[in-house]
């Protein structure tokens, strides 16, 4: 994050403490956009200092930043945005079930927003996944909770990503 960004968000989250985590989000993402995630969510810390990887104060919610270098094309209409999300579906369940995507808006550019449940080690776990464009190259913002441990963190988690990860 641009040293500027940094300035700024210890400003807003000073300040925005008083404020429901969803606005200081929105505030944030509005003021330093496309840099790396920032999950003013309450409780929620990075992992081993890392700002692309965030944890609730359970450990039961985890979230990831990733810029892959795949170029990926940006949606500027939500007809792109959804043909991309049905093939994204079909090549998603060939390896993970329950697969279900949408496009979402972001302030006139597209994404798609895609949830499944991934089994790792005889554990399941439900997935939200959100795919943009960031000048071109595939940036994903990923949530993850075991399904049998899923905790309060999960539906604030599912909300950052549905409507403000950008």
């Amino acid at each position: 994050m641009p040293q500027d960004c940094h300035k700024v968000f210890g400003t807003l989250t000073r300040v925005t403490r008083r404020l429901p985590a969803r606005l200081a989000a929105v505030l944030a993402a509005l003021l330093c956009p496309a840099q790396a995630l920032i999950v003013p969510l309450t409780g929620w810390t990075p992992v081993n200092g890392d700002a692309n990887y965030w944890t609730d104060a359970s450990g039961a919610c985890l979230m990831r930043e990733e810029r892959s270098g795949q170029a990926f094309p940006t949606f500027t209409n939500a007809e792109d945005a959804r043909a991309f999300a049905l093939k994204l579906q079909g090549s998603l369940g060939r390896s993970v079930r329950a697969v279900v995507t949408q496009p979402v808006d972001r302030a006139g550019a597209w994404g798609v927003l895609a949830a499944y449940d991934y089994q790792q080690a005889g554990q399941t776990y439900r997935i939200s996944q959100l795919y943009l464009s960031d000048r071109g190259v595939l940036r994903t913002v990923t949530g993850s909770a075991a399904l049998k441990d899923a905790g309060a963190c999960v539906n604030e988690m599912r909300d950052f990503i549905r409507y403000l990860a950008n």
